[in-house]
């Protein structure tokens, strides 16, 4: 610990439905499971983090995708206009051209899609998931990259965004009381963020979906590692004191309101 305390808070920014294998490897065959789509507000030592910017304004192409991958309407993300991010952001108090830093993982539309909305903000991404992005090992579709940036927002972190873009270690310190690791998992450019707070250190990732792929060892069905997964359940069972899965609604009725710490 730092010795600086942070106060966080998850904001709903969307959700969508999904098969259970996605979820949890090999298992779950006939049900759904029900996402939520998050983005954290950090404060503290004088600054405003952000991680995860929101999904795309206009879903319909995002959501063509999903559909199809999951063979039923309910597969589309859905947003209310609360939960916008342009909406959701100043209801807690939050000026996006005053954003510190804004962290991303995984790179995902539903995470990248809204970072020109703070335009003084550092942006801190995985060097390793940046690096797989532009020259991944094995080929991938033009398809499976528009799903990671739009075409709008990959132009615009390679012009006008380029001096304020901080590619991450394996292991690197944001900023005293904020940490990230590198954990792949569910995709090259998966992160945890180690956030010190008055409760203990607070641990997010999304190579971890719901409470029950790490409190009852459910390992995670749309993986691209098992042995990332293991290893990254290991690492944040010993060192956080609190953990928040990347997409369980039940975030919310643990903590009401959002309020983690």
């Amino acid at each position: 610990m730092s010795g600086i305390v942070y106060q966080v808070q998850v904001l709903k920014v969307g959700e969508a439905d999904v098969r259970g294998p996605e979820v949890y490897w090999m298992s779950a065959w006939d049900d759904w499971e029900t996402l939520y789509f998050y983005m954290l507000v950090l404060h503290g030592n004088g600054k405003t983090i952000v991680v995860n910017t929101g999904p795309p304004r206009e879903l319909a192409d995002m959501n063509k995708l999903w559909v199809e991958g999951v063979g039923h309407q309910r597969g589309a993300m859905r947003v209310t206009d609360q939960e916008r991010p342009w909406n959701a952001l100043p209801n807690v108090g939050v000026d996006p051209a005053q954003v510190d830093y804004v962290l991303v993982t995984p790179f995902q539309a539903y995470t990248t899609a809204n970072l020109d909305l703070f335009p003084n903000a550092t942006f801190c991404l995985s060097r390793k998931g940046w690096v797989d992005f532009h020259a991944p090992k094995h080929p991938v579709t033009q398809v499976t990259r528009r799903q990671s940036f739009t075409d709008r927002i990959l132009t615009y972190l390679s012009t006008k965004a380029w001096d304020r873009m901080r590619l991450l270690n394996d292991e690197e310190e944001i900023t005293p009381g904020i940490r990230t690791f590198w954990v792949g998992a569910h995709h090259r450019s998966s992160i945890a963020i180690s956030i010190d707070t008055a409760k203990g250190s607070v641990v997010y990732s999304d190579c971890c979906f719901k409470y029950a792929n790490i409190e009852e060892d459910r390992l995670l069905g749309i993986t691209e590692s098992l042995e990332e997964t293991r290893e990254a359940y290991s690492r944040m069972r010993k060192e956080a004191d609190i953990f928040i899965p990347g997409y369980d609604p039940e975030v919310l009725q643990r903590y009401p309101g959002g309020l983690i710490a």
